[in-house]
């Protein structure tokens, strides 16, 4: 595994949008199960607005965190927004229960959330929307259809995937252009390797989702050892490791916590060395 020399603080979404690569994971505010509202709201609306404040400018959410009550959350605690502030949301998503995901690809389903997702984020345009997942019951063109007419209609800007391989991006972006990819992805779990060298090559944004895993305990060692030697935290150190390992990875981790919000947002200080960097990709 190689890294670049280059570790830019920032990347341009579609080629456009300017942003912070270390960014803001709204999933977490939402209660257990991701079901239902944010147990203490008020703390939940304070760590969105400490987030912008820190100079995040780039928060990822979907409408099926919830369902819908995470972005209705993010509109009231930062509405109006800044004005270089992107907000990303995902639709494709049902939801029947606490951890309960079933996947819809209707287009009526897909309409319905587009619209869902602009009424309760209080916005025109959705900059970044992505689909969850596709559904296996409908071709991906068919699923597309009303992201394709939302992005016509000027509802929405640019297009993003999640948890897809490099066959699907091929084949979504013969219906509309791809801009990034959202796939599990951190320290302890490279399934999707393949995916974000693609996406490299593609000057796409990649974006990993749970990005704070540090891996099997056999690595705990070797990280805290790293970690020490950084004055940082393990989580940190798996932050900077991402950050490292792709100059078109965005980090959205997400916490409840305004003191784990200040030390995740920390990892982007943190340098590693070309020695750290191998030591833990081995």
């Amino acid at each position: 595994m190689s890294t670049t020399t280059e570790n830019p603080a920032t990347f341009r979404i579609g080629g456009e949008i300017e942003i912070n690569r270390l960014g803001y994971g709204g999933m977490q505010l939402t209660g257990r199960g991701v079901w239902g509202d944010a147990p203490d709201r008020e703390n939940a609306k304070k760590v969105l607005q400490a987030a912008v404040e820190a100079s995040v400018n780039f928060i990822d959410t979907a409408d099926s965190y919830g369902p819908h009550t995470n972005e209705v959350l993010i509109a009231e605690a930062l509405h109006p927004y800044p004005q270089n502030l992107l907000i990303a949301t995902k639709g494709g998503l049902e939801r029947t229960g606490p951890n309960q995901w079933p996947v819809n690809g209707d287009p009526k389903h897909i309409r319905e959330a587009i619209d869902g997702s602009l009424k309760r984020l209080k916005l025109d345009v959705i900059d970044l929307w992505q689909l969850h997942r596709f559904d296996s019951k409908f071709p991906v063109e068919e699923t597309l259809a009303p992201v394709v007419d939302a992005v016509k209609a000027g509802k929405i800007r640019f297009v993003g995937l999640s948890e897809v391989d490099v066959a699907q991006i091929e084949q979504a972006e013969k219906v509309i252009p791809i801009v990034s990819v959202q796939n599990l992805y951190n320290l302890g779990n490279r399934q999707w390797e393949s995916v974000l060298d693609y996406t490299v090559q593609r000057g796409m944004a990649f974006i990993p989702w749970f990005p704070l895993a540090s891996g099997p305990d056999k690595m705990n060692n070797k990280i805290e050892k790293i970690a020490t030697a950084h004055g940082a935290t393990t989580a940190q150190i798996a932050l900077a490791w991402l950050l490292k390992r792709a100059p078109n990875i965005l980090l959205i981790p997400g916490t409840s916590s305004l003191t784990h919000l200040q030390e995740n947002l920390k990892a982007s200080e943190i340098e590693l060395s070309e020695e750290d960097f191998k030591a833990l990709s081995e």
